[in-house]
């Protein structure tokens, strides 16, 4: 810190922005009413809508996520790594966003094509990338490190005592469940 800089640490208001949730399942339904809180509007898209969010937040389902992305001031990933998943964001999916735009990922590393948005960041084509995965985990991707418009957290979305006592109260249901006959109740149907 070097003194005042009124142009300096700059961010965006949330209230009237855009907020585009990919995977509107658990985590990103809880997403959905922190933005709704923070005067957001909130799209998404998934597999399957998810009505409690439209309820509660006012949220609106949006099929495509090439309808999706032109719309959003920000777009929060939360999905799992599987095949069709693989690369969900790449470089033509980067070219549809604003250049205003913000994408966040705290799902899985490769579900963004890391080097697409390393392009897209250098060359401004979008504002700026959180990240709390990495494609190529534990490295980065060439140039990632060097840009000023991403913010890179070391795996760290869940780093709250509470996330990490009900991380390992789910683990230990599982295996009770397992031991006992029954269907582990977060088991991932694929």
């Amino acid at each position: 810190y070097k003194g005042w800089d009124p142009m300096g640490f700059i961010g965006m208001d949330t209230v009237g922005k855009t907020l585009a949730i990919v995977g509107a399942g658990r985590i990103g339904g809880q997403l959905a009413h922190y933005a709704h809180g923070l005067g957001m509007t909130v799209i998404y898209t998934d597999v399957a809508r998810n009505e409690k969010i439209e309820q509660d937040c006012g949220a609106e389902y949006v099929p495509t996520l090439e309808a999706l992305l032109p719309r959003a001031d920000v777009i929060s990933l939360h999905v799992p790594l599987m095949d069709s998943t693989h690369h969900l964001i790449n470089e033509n999916h980067l070219s549809m966003m604003k250049p205003t735009a913000y994408l966040i990922n705290t799902s899985r590393g490769p579900v963004v094509d890391e080097r697409a948005l390393v392009k897209a960041l250098s060359e401004k084509k979008i504002a700026g990338a959180g990240l709390d995965v990495f494609e190529f985990e534990p490295k980065l991707s060439p140039g990632l490190a060097r840009l000023d418009n991403v913010i890179l957290t070391p795996h760290t979305a869940s780093a709250s005592k509470e996330a990490r006592e009900e991380m390992a109260t789910i683990a230990a249901q599982n295996i009770l469940d397992f031991l006992e006959g029954k269907t582990p109740r977060n088991i991932l149907n694929q």
